[in-house]
């Protein structure tokens, strides 16, 4: 039976050099991540308006970038388009647009889930429904949303790996060419596995703390877990 062997010296003698692609890494995940945000809050406003118009738009919209891969959007972006774009650009179109989609859907049910009370309120105050959206709904909807988000977070952290695909030097980039050097393909990927998960262990403390700052905020107190 085959056993890999992993080189834990070639791991520890390759963590810099990896980690001179975690700048790509975390700044495609960073701006991929709020630009998807402003996105998905802007297609939740309009798919509420009145037109049917708008709304099959954004039911199309949603349906589509949620349902192909971001792997193949990426190859349209970069090589697909009669302009070349530049590799950084078309990765964050890629997942700025495919993030907007599943954060839109997040943000519908977390604003279905404020309770009605609140939108009555407001219009008895005579408030807009700008105003309404932004200093009552929104930030009520992004307490809820907190959970949905982080993970969102982390898949587009994970995702940006894909990257790589189109000649990103982010960390996995870096780890296929040591690998390739070496002939030790298994070490730098459970090497470049390790440093994923510990970047998502601190996206979930994050989020920890994000739920505890509303939940003194708010005076909620926590789920009882079973």
């Amino acid at each position: 039976m085959y056993i890999p062997k992993i080189d834990v010296q070639l791991m520890i003698d390759s963590i810099p050099f990896l980690l001179t692609g975690l700048p790509y890494t975390l700044g495609i995940s960073l701006v991929t991540f709020l630009m998807g945000n402003v996105l998905g809050i802007l297609l939740t406003i309009l798919g509420m308006l009145p037109s049917k118009v708008i709304k099959g738009f954004v039911r199309f919209y949603i349906s589509f970038l949620r349902g192909v891969p971001g792997l193949v959007l990426l190859f349209l972006l970069y090589f697909g388009l009669p302009y070349q774009l530049s590799a950084l650009t078309a990765a964050c179109i890629c997942f700025s647009l495919t993030s907007s989609a599943f954060i839109a859907e997040i943000y519908r049910g977390s604003i279905a889930g404020v309770e009605a009370g609140q939108w009555d309120a407001a219009y008895a105050l005579g408030l807009p429904f700008g105003k309404v959206m932004r200093k009552i709904i929104l930030p009520q909807a992004f307490r809820i949303s907190i959970p949905a988000l982080g993970n969102v977070a982390m898949d587009l952290l994970k995702g940006t790996s894909l990257a790589a695909m189109i000649t990103i030097p982010d960390i996995f980039q870096k780890a296929k060419i040591v690998g390739g050097r070496t002939f030790d393909y298994m070490t730098m990927y459970i090497l470049v596995a390790v440093i994923y998960w510990l970047l998502c262990v601190a996206i979930g403390w994050g989020q920890g703390r994000l739920e505890q700052h509303y939940a003194n905020r708010y005076k909620i107190k926590p789920e009882v877990k079973v």
